[in-house]
């Protein structure tokens, strides 16, 4: 049960060890210019595999919960579904179901955690494989997997390293479930991380140039944090501290390098999305557009 590129490598791992009767994805969604029906990544793999996929708006139904049921497997493996699993989906097989989390739990619950752990600065990140139950990511814990968090790693690079990782937990816990007690978690020690939401994303260079530095690394390449110029949105997708000084917002330096004042110190824009054109260096990027040196973004 799983739906973006996060689900692939357990889904693509499970298919190579166990039988996969059946997987549960959310709906196609029209995209693109020809208003074409696109399909999740996680259907596609399946199909590719000749497995039958299903894609229900809601699990609340008394018919959805029983043709759940009558698959009859030994387990459900969810990994960023995206729809609620009620009480009867949660009990209709022996082991349950199990959640690939993108936390070390209890630390991150919720829809964003692997941005969340970027943006406030943590220094360790990982993947818990845990038991659903009703409340929000509470369910016991059964395997776990540390991932040192660098300097420079962004949501992106975090991101793929939790779904490799997700996809060898899963298989340890499966190839020998009894190797894996749960264990309640620490309530106390939970911190919620919200979904991310569009006013988040335009860069307020009024804040501590750390916690801008890693609100930009977190949110980079997607959703991508921006600034306007010009009646344009530029995404920076990456950058480096630097110690200039200059009122919040203002640009600094803008012939060979972009360097724009924050709080307490500045950043030096290496990597940058002109609105409505790809993902470019700066250096490429100045080469047939330019800033106004002093000018304050807002």
């Amino acid at each position: 049960m799983g739906t973006p590129d996060f689900a692939v490598p357990a889904l693509k791992r499970l298919i190579k060890e166990h039988e996969v009767v059946c997987v549960y994805t959310r709906e196609p969604k029209v995209a693109g210019r020809g208003n074409k029906l696109s399909k999740t990544p996680v259907h596609l793999v399946a199909e590719q595999s000749g497995i039958e996929v299903r894609t229900p708006k809601t699990l609340r139904s008394l018919e959805e919960q029983q043709k759940f049921a009558a698959l009859k497997a030994d387990v459900a493996v969810v990994a960023a579904y995206g729809l609620i699993l009620p009480l009867p989906v949660l009990q209709a097989y022996p082991l349950g179901c199990l959640n690939i989390h993108a936390s070390l739990l209890p630390r991150w619950r919720g829809a964003a955690p692997i941005q969340r752990c970027i943006e406030a600065g943590d220094k360790q990140g990982g993947v818990t494989i845990m038991q659903v139950a009703e409340g929000l990511d509470t369910g016991d814990m059964l395997h776990k997997g540390v991932i040192n968090i660098s300097e420079t790693m962004t949501g992106g690079e975090l991101h793929d390293a939790m779904a490799e990782l997700g996809a060898e937990l899963i298989a340890d816990v499966l190839a020998d479930v009894q190797k894996y007690p749960p264990q309640a978690q620490d309530d106390s020690l939970s911190c919620y991380a919200p979904k991310i939401d569009k006013n988040e994303c335009k860069i307020d260079f009024t804040m501590p140039v750390v916690d801008l530095y890693n609100k930009i690394r977190a949110f980079s390449p997607y959703p991508g944090m921006f600034f306007e110029y010009g009646g344009e949105r530029f995404k920076i997708l990456a950058a480096i501290k630097t110690e200039n000084k200059g009122a919040a917002g203002e640009i600094l330096c803008s012939n060979n390098k972009l360097i724009i004042a924050a709080n307490d110190g500045s950043l030096q824009i290496t990597e940058i999305q002109r609105q409505g054109k790809r993902a470019m260096s700066v250096e490429e990027l100045l080469r047939g557009y330019s800033f106004i040196t002093g000018t304050r973004l807002a």
